[in-house]
C-alpha cells in the first residue's frame, strides 16, 4: 500500500508541476503579448508623431514638416502700376506654413519645405494662375488684348508661380498692366530695393 500511495503522490505532484508549467506558460504568453501590443501602439505613435505635420488638415500638398525651413522672399505686386498692400491685417498670418506677418506686406515667410507661392495666395483667397490675378471680390486682372499678367523671379520672367518654392533671398515681381521694358525695370528695381525682413 505504500508504493501505490508513494506512486499517487508522485502523479499528483507531476500533474501540478504540469498544470503549474502550462499556466506559466500561458502566463508568458499573454504578457508577451501584451507587451508586443504595446510596442507596436508606442511605434505607431511615434511615427504618427513624427510624421503629423503633414496630416494636419489644411497643410499643404507635399509640404515638409512645419519648422523644418525658415526661408524669406520679397513681393511686390502692381496692378495698373498700382502697388497692392499686404501689410493689413487681412493678409496677415493666414497659415503658419507661409505667410506676412508683423504689418510687413513685402517680405514673405516660409516655414516648411516644398511649400509653393500658390498655397500663399490661397491662404489669403487670391487667385493667380499663368493668365489671372483673381480677388474675393470677384475683381479679375487677366491677360487680354490690351493688358497682361507678368511674373519675375529675380528679374526672369516666368509664366507662372503657382508651384513655385522660393529660396531664402527671392525678388518675386507681379504686375499687371501694359507696363513698358521701361516701366518694367522701374518695378523690379523698387523689387529690389525692398528689406527682407527676417
Amino acid at each position: 500500500m505504500g508504493k501505490k500511495i508513494r506512486d499517487e503522490r508522485r502523479e499528483k505532484r507531476e500533474d501540478y508541476a504540469a498544470s503549474r508549467t502550462k499556466a506559466k506558460r500561458k502566463t508568458n504568453l499573454i504578457a508577451a503579448g501584451i507587451l508586443a501590443l504595446i510596442a507596436l501602439i508606442i511605434g505607431y505613435a511615434s511615427y504618427e508623431f513624427i510624421t503629423m505635420d503633414a496630416n494636419i488638415p489644411g497643410a499643404p500638398l507635399g509640404a515638409g514638416k512645419l519648422g523644418d525651413e525658415h526661408e524669406h522672399a520679397s513681393l511686390l505686386v502692381r496692378i495698373f502700376g498700382d502697388r497692392f498692400d499686404f501689410a493689413v491685417p487681412s493678409y496677415q498670418i493666414k497659415s503658419s506654413w507661409i505667410h506676412f506677418e508683423e504689418s510687413d506686406g513685402t517680405t514673405i515667410h516660409r516655414h516648411a519645405s516644398g511649400v509653393p507661392l500658390g498655397y500663399l495666395f490661397d491662404t489669403i483667397n487670391i487667385g493667380i494662375n499663368h493668365e489671372c490675378y483673381m480677388f474675393p471680390d470677384g475683381r479679375n486682372f487677366c491677360t487680354n488684348e490690351d493688358y497682361s499678367l507678368k511674373y519675375y523671379i529675380n528679374h526672369q520672367s516666368v509664366k507662372d508661380i503657382n508651384n513655385y518654392v522660393f529660396e531664402d533671398g527671392d525678388r518675386i515681381l507681379i504686375t499687371y498692366g501694359s507696363e513698358t521694358p521701361e516701366q518694367i525695370e522701374e518695378q523690379l528695381i523698387e523689387l529690389d530695393s525692398q528689406i527682407i525682413k527676417g
